[in-house]
């Protein structure tokens, strides 16, 4: 079974892209970060975030 949802990993995508292109974030592990974050709220299938 997959462990991250068709709508995150479309939201890692963007976000990558933004990184990429725009240079919105500083690293790549950001742009992850945030892209993950976005999707957990809008509900998408990603797996809950550690709390390290």
């Amino acid at each position: 079974m997959a462990k991250y949802g068709k709508k995150a990993q479309e939201e890692v995508g963007k976000m990558l892209h933004e990184q990429k292109h725009d240079h919105r974030f500083k690293n790549r592990k950001q742009a992850i970060a945030v892209g993950l974050s976005k999707a957990r709220r809008e509900g998408g299938k990603a797996p809950e975030k550690p709390n390290d």
